[in-house]
């Protein structure tokens, strides 16, 4: 599958950057759904708060992506660590990226880069016990 050298935490990076610059009217904690729980309150669902969702499963199926052994692993994990860095200086020096939403996107990606050194170790030392 060729996704598999592919970040695809970019995805929500993206829609969030598209979202931020060229819908400016447009916000994140305007009202997506809304659902009455059984103990009487209303739940509010923001579009910045399934954007994350999002990013959490994005996160999931990167980690499932760690489990493969194939040389193109490595080139998913140096392309997930160049876009925390790049994700992570737009935090710090784009206003508009200066939000709860996008602060607990860049803490996805960083789980995702930790997840991946991590898995890659753990991968690695089974297969030497192993041998």
């Amino acid at each position: 599958m060729f996704l598999i050298g592919f970040p695809l935490l970019v995805l929500p990076f993206a829609a969030y950057n598209l979202v931020a610059f060229l819908l400016p009217s447009v916000e994140w904690k305007s009202e997506v759904a809304r659902a009455r729980m059984p103990s009487g309150t209303d739940w509010v669902l923001t579009a910045g708060d399934l954007l994350i969702a999002v990013a959490i499963f994005i996160l999931f199926v990167e980690m499932l992506k760690t489990r493969r052994l194939i040389g193109r692993t490595v080139t998913d994990h140096i392309l997930s660590i160049i876009l925390l860095v790049v994700i992570g200086a737009e935090f710090l020096e784009v206003d508009k990226a200066a939000t709860g939403t996008f602060f607990l996107l860049v803490v996805v990606s960083f789980v995702d880069v930790v997840g991946g050194f991590t898995a890659r170790r753990h991968v690695g030392s089974s297969a030497q016990v192993g041998a």
